[in-house]
């Protein structure tokens, strides 16, 4: 539903209703509660005392039952009784004690890690078979750490982004980028979290890198669909990350050299063993090689992940984490340019009794470039900066009942752009485009039920509210349409200006309002096989402008207002679950289908860059997605790994609207730019020893939709090219083949020092995959001519990696 900002009466009906909801639910929770009692703690790693997320604790031989938090918290409230209390990790060994349930008690448990012995199969852990098929989460890839360091990739650098789009329902936007599209989405629907602060860029060197340092990363999930009522923002996925916390046990240092870039991280317990401390950082260094061969380009990144936690007492702990990260180019004499990320986050964790589980968050997210123009003698500046505060709930009610519940909101300034003369002789005169502010704020409240033995549900209410604020002079147009047809030219072009009205500082241009209801339903056939289902609506309020496939440093976010509504998403999902051998091979199917509403698209010949009122170049359509996804995996053995095949189809439809005309593509149907009809990848990791260890990957994907020239003409001696339909051709299909070694020299069982050395070859047979095909006139022949860019061909690479 959505309101304008004189219409306020709908919002506060809403939350009442969610309101009268929660208190209904919390009482229901408390006479399902009565004569129980509860068991909480946290589970750590054994070896550096790091809490683990999504560990398994449950009762053996009942289906009572959760899994840890974020910070490794769980709470289980049983009848009194008997019990024997597991704990499983995937690569942990599992945990067996019994316990006399008959008052309520705190138990904190410390998991060992598995290790294999030569003469061993080699192990991974699965989660319990029970819980894993009950829980009702839909469309979730999580990946271990330790299988993202074993993948081969570009330049020998482990890339967390390039690994998740080796898992169905996730593409690439090309050769080398870092950028990802899940289920036919945009790269801006995708909502990415470091340690809850929001990510805008998440490439190094223009997506040659990630922004996500591997040996600072403790667990990572995706949502592609049944997203949480407490995630809201993006209308495709959300990628949550989240740093390591430090090892409180003892100091240890890790890090790699490689080709181009190395690496280096310390952590060690502070505070008197009350606290623990994590400092990560990378650097890249092809820069000083290329100055050093006498090449005038450059570029080069750095980043720096930083993490520290205190515990106060046994029920409150103070975390603080931090990354900044930075890219820098120079060009000769055409231009130089810089770009990154900063972000920090104050957390406070509070365990109010056995039950309830808090955690309040002050968050700080900046985005920011700087581009300078040589030749003409200035720069331009531009930055989004974001300011959160969320406060998040969980209360444990019993063994069929958990609530999470809480609110948030988020302050957004945007400068989307400055232009300053960088010398008085330039002829460049000082521009500043207006400043954009916005509060976005939320309450949720989520619900896990356990409805039967077999049936359990997830389901809740995100009511979210967005106020584009003033501080500016906002533009009238006749008949209030920044963008008309024009029919004789056949063009669309710019609304009348009729005037100005201005808004004060921190005055409600424009409000909407929206209520995102979330529902997943897991159903057990039997002890090996279950189906789910899903429905999720997502609000999304701030938009990417751009007219390119990927991130880039010089896209521009802007948010809703008076002309550019929110993206509204609404995805149905429909899943099969099933393990075979024991656990050792496990089989997921997916069907999906995804609408979205308020989709932007761009008129022909749009400017995006530096334009103030960019409502003339842009009209409101919509998109759809639909697919079946598959993936199988085995997960035990010498030989572990899985395959990933994806099914879709990605579309939008763009007509004119009240601007009136036929709209783009005569207001048909057409494909996205992210649509790939088949994606299909190989991943396999093979321990053949102590010493050495290989790794693979397969990719194939379709070719991305692109618009070529289907004809020309001329022009008072101009030869002018004439074009088909949008996204109505493509470029070839997409293929390669990467391979990996990994060495781990003799060394003696107690030595603290460890190293080993990784071999990776990308693109093995040398592939070259159009990034984009181009078409000219060949200056001398006078023929017309295509020409292909491929940006990798193979590329060999060699990284010593250590730890102390």
């Amino acid at each position: 539903m959505l309101i304008n900002s004189k219409s306020r009466n709908h919002p506060k009906k809403s939350i009442k209703t969610a309101l009268t909801f929660l208190g209904i639910l919390m009482i229901n929770a408390f006479v399902l509660g009565q004569d129980s009692y509860t068991i909480n703690g946290k589970i750590t790693d054994k070896d550096n005392g790091e809490t683990l997320f999504g560990a398994s604790v449950f009762l053996k031989n009942t289906n009572i039952g959760v899994v840890t938090n974020e910070y490794g918290f769980y709470s289980i409230t049983a009848p009194k009784g008997s019990y024997v209390l597991v704990i499983s990790y995937m690569g942990y060994l599992d945990i067996n004690q019994e316990i006399q349930l008959d008052k309520d008690q705190k138990l904190d448990f410390e998991v060992e890690e598995y290790t294999t012995r030569l003469d061993e199969i080699v192990v991974t852990a699965e989660e319990s078979e029970r819980i894993s098929l009950k829980k009702p989460e839909m469309s979730i890839a999580k990946l271990n750490i330790k299988t993202v360091k074993q993948m081969p990739v570009v330049l020998g650098e482990v890339d967390i982004i390039k690994s998740i789009q080796l898992l169905p329902g996730v593409t690439n936007n090309g050769e080398g980028s870092s950028g990802f599209n899940v289920r036919g989405g945009a790269v801006d629907q995708n909502l990415v979290l470091l340690d809850e602060a929001i990510i805008y860029n998440t490439s190094h060197l223009l997506g040659f890198f990630s922004v996500f340092n591997a040996d600072a990363i403790k667990d990572m999930k995706l949502y592609k669909g049944g997203i949480p009522a407490r995630f809201g923002g993006r209308a495709s996925s959300v990628l949550d990350i989240r740093q390591k916390d430090g090892n409180s046990k003892n100091f240890s240092l890790t890090g790699g050299i490689g080709v181009i870039s190395s690496r280096l991280a310390a952590e060690g317990p502070m505070f008197k063993d009350k606290g623990s401390f994590l400092v990560a950082g990378r650097g890249s260094y092809a820069h000083l090689l290329l100055k050093a061969s006498g090449e005038e380009n450059s570029a080069y990144f750095y980043d720096l992940n930083l993490k520290t936690n205190y515990n106060l007492n046994e029920n409150n702990r103070l975390f603080l984490s931090g990354y900044f990260g930075r890219d820098a180019f120079d060009f000769g004499d055409s231009f130089d340019s810089s770009y990154g990320n900063l972000s920090g986050n104050l957390r406070w964790n509070h365990i109010f009794n056995d039950r309830l589980f808090s955690n309040l968050s002050l968050i700080y997210s900046k985005y920011d470039y700087d581009l300078g123009i040589k030749i003409e003698e200035f720069e331009w500046i531009s930055s989004i900066n974001n300011y959160n505060l969320k406060y998040d709930l969980a209360y444990y009610v019993n063994d069929r009942f958990k609530l999470d519940f809480g609110a948030s909101g988020i302050y957004y300034d945007f400068d989307p752009g400055q232009v300053r003369p960088t010398s008085e002789t330039s002829a460049i005169n000082p521009l500043s485009l207006d400043r954009k502010k916005a509060l976005e704020s939320a309450a949720y409240i989520d619900a896990e039920h356990k409805l039967t033995d077999k049936l359990t549900a997830q389901y809740g209410l995100r009511y979210s509210i967005f106020n584009r604020l003033g501080g500016q002079a906002m533009v009238d147009y006749a008949n209030d349409q920044p963008v008309v047809y024009n029919s004789t030219l056949g063009i669309y072009q710019r609304g009348t200006e009729i005037g100005e009205t201005d808004f004060e500082k921190g005055e409600t241009i424009k409000s909407y309002g929206n209520l995102e209801p979330r529902v997943s339903l897991a159903y057990q056939l039997n002890d090996v096989s279950s189906v789910k289902a899903g429905y999720s609506r997502v609000a999304q309020y701030i938009h990417l402008l751009s007219n390119t496939t990927s991130v880039t440093p010089l896209d521009v976010w802007t948010p809703s207002g008076q002309f550019i509504e929110p993206q509204l998403s609404d995805q149905y999902a429909l899943g099969y679950f099933r393990n075979f051998m024991d656990k050792t091979y496990s089989l997921e199917v997916e069907a999906y289908y995804k609408t979205i509403s308020n989709r932007i698209d761009y008129i022909d010949g749009s400017d995006l860059i530096g334009n103030n009122t960019i409502e003339t170049e842009i009209l409101n359509g919509e998109s759809r997605a639909y697919g079946l996804e598959f993936l199988v995996r085995k997960t035990e053995g010498r030989l572990t790994g899985w395959l990933a095949y994806t099914l879709s189809k990605s579309e939008q439809r763009t007509p004119g609207g009240n601007a009136g005309g036929p709209g783009i593509n005569d207001g048909k149907w057409y494909n996205t730019p992210f649509d790939r009809t088949h994606d299909l990848s190989l991943t396999g990791a093979y321990q053949l020893n102590d010493k050495w260890s290989f790794g693979t990957n397969l990719v194939f994907q379709t070719g991305r939709p692109v618009t070529y020239p289907n004809g020309q003409y001329e022009y008072e001696g101009l030869s002018i090219a004439s074009y088909s339909d949008r996204n109505s051709d493509r470029l070839p299909a997409y293929h390669r083949l990467d391979v990996s070694a990994t060495y781990v020299p003799n060394r003696k069982p107690n030595k603290r020092w460890k190293g080993e050395w990784v071999f990776s070859i990308y693109n093995l047979y040398n592939r070259k995959n159009a990034a984009a095909i181009s078409f000219g006139q060949n200056i001398e022949t006078g023929a017309n001519q295509a020409t292909r860019v491929a940006i990798f061909g193979m590329v060999p690479s060699v990284t010593y990696n250590f730890k102390f």
